[in-house]
């Protein structure tokens, strides 16, 4: 967080503690709740999906917060560190309800998710979770809500692009943790059944390395023309830079976890990655509140937003906006079936990925984009657009 920003967090919280000059009396306050990862390893991602809440908490605070049957209401941030654990998650969980009655808890991890789904029906709260792991909503809980898409919407594209562009033969060279391998399960198939073959597979630890030559040099014997890489954005940078210096000409698919931006700066450039395929990160894409976002962003931070934050940056004003539309921040049932009308509630610059729907079992439903390295530069494509069923 920048100086500007603490700064300027400060004096709002100042300006609400002595109250507003010509206000009435104080809003009403709705707890909302946050258990993530805010120390250990996966601190940065949770600090950035929680920065997405708090961004547009405070907006909607400075704009006069939620009118709900004309009663406004600020919004309260109540965050607690999981340390990405799911025990301590449930924890948090049963603390938010109890003892700050959250009718929502956001939480940034499938784990976390799980665990919560354990009680959050009967306990009546609402869980929004980011993850795109498609289990999540396949268990048939009627208070979760999946804020992106699932990572297996990206397999189909992500194969036809890259077969069409270079070739058949796989070599898988991605990651070995969770996350990986549900990639691996799902992305291996879908390459062997559209007419492609797997010639060499040795998943690695990014977490632990920062040589790669030794696993990647055994993927390349097998002369694939495609690698299937990805983990953390750096590792997945070294992967890729380190595959270029032994030789590789081939083309990447590269797993959602890692932006194709922060893999190319490690490297060496967008055109080491060329022939890549990932997820669009939100500077290249031209979605009409994607631009508002990202010049928002940098008013007040270093650097560009991260997906993780603009999504739930969105996801906040998605819960808000159901709150008024369903009368209601107590009655979890009530917002949750209150979301479908509210989508159309967001304006376009609280929206930076376009989101326009959500299905029954809570998927919010977006047409991705997906970025393709050509000729050095990022391309767009959507999803709907590339015809790889």
């Amino acid at each position: 967080m920048t100086f500007k920003k603490t700064v300027r967090r400060a004096a709002v919280a100042t300006a609400l503690a002595m109250g507003m000059a010509g206000a009435v009396q104080a809003a009403e306050k709705v707890n909302i709740g946050f258990t993530g990862p805010l120390s250990g390893g996966a601190a940065l991602y949770g600090e950035n999906t929680l920065e997405g809440l708090r961004m547009a908490a405070e907006e909607i605070n400075a704009g006069g917060g939620i009118d709900v049957d004309g009663t406004s209401y600020e919004i309260n941030i109540v965050s607690l560190d999981d340390m990405y654990s799911p025990s301590r998650a449930a924890v948090n969980g049963k603390r938010l309800v109890q003892q700050y009655s959250t009718p929502i808890v956001f939480t940034p991890h499938s784990g976390g998710t799980f665990a919560l789904q354990a009680f959050n029906e009967r306990d009546g709260f609402l869980v929004m979770s980011y993850t795109s792991i498609p289990s999540v909503t396949e268990k048939g809980n009627e208070l979760t809500v999946k804020i992106p898409p699932n990572f297996t919407d990206y397999v189909k594209p992500f194969t036809k692009l890259t077969m069409d562009r270079y070739g058949k033969k796989l070599g898988v060279a991605n990651a070995t943790h969770d996350y990986a391998k549900y990639w691996t399960k799902a992305f291996v198939p879908a390459w062997e059944a559209a007419g492609g073959e797997v010639v060499a597979s040795n998943p690695m630890d990014y977490n632990k390395s920062a040589d790669f030559y030794t696993g990647v040099s055994k993927v390349l014997a097998s002369d694939p023309d495609v690698l299937f890489v990805g983990g953390a954005s750096e590792p997945t940078g070294l992967v890729v830079r380190q595959a270029r210096e032994l030789g590789f000409e081939g083309g990447f698919v590269i797993m959602d976890q890692a932006k194709i931006d922060e893999v190319a700066k490690v490297a060496g450039g967008m055109e080491a990655v060329e022939g890549g395929v990932g997820v669009t990160p939100l500077v290249y894409s031209d979605n009409p509140g994607a631009a508002d976002f990202v010049e928002l962003y940098k008013e007040d931070h270093d650097g560009v937003p991260t997906s993780e934050t603009a999504y739930n940056y969105f996801a906040m004003y998605l819960i808000a906006r159901a709150m008024e539309q369903a009368g209601t921040v107590e009655d979890a049932k009530a917002i949750r079936a209150a979301i479908p009308d509210a989508l159309g509630k967001v304006a376009t610059n609280h929206n930076p990925y376009e989101v326009k729907d959500i299905s029954d079992s809570g998927n919010l439903a977006v047409d991705v984009e997906i970025a393709e390295v050509i000729d050095g530069k990022v391309e767009l494509r959507k999803i709907s657009e590339i015809g790889a069923e």
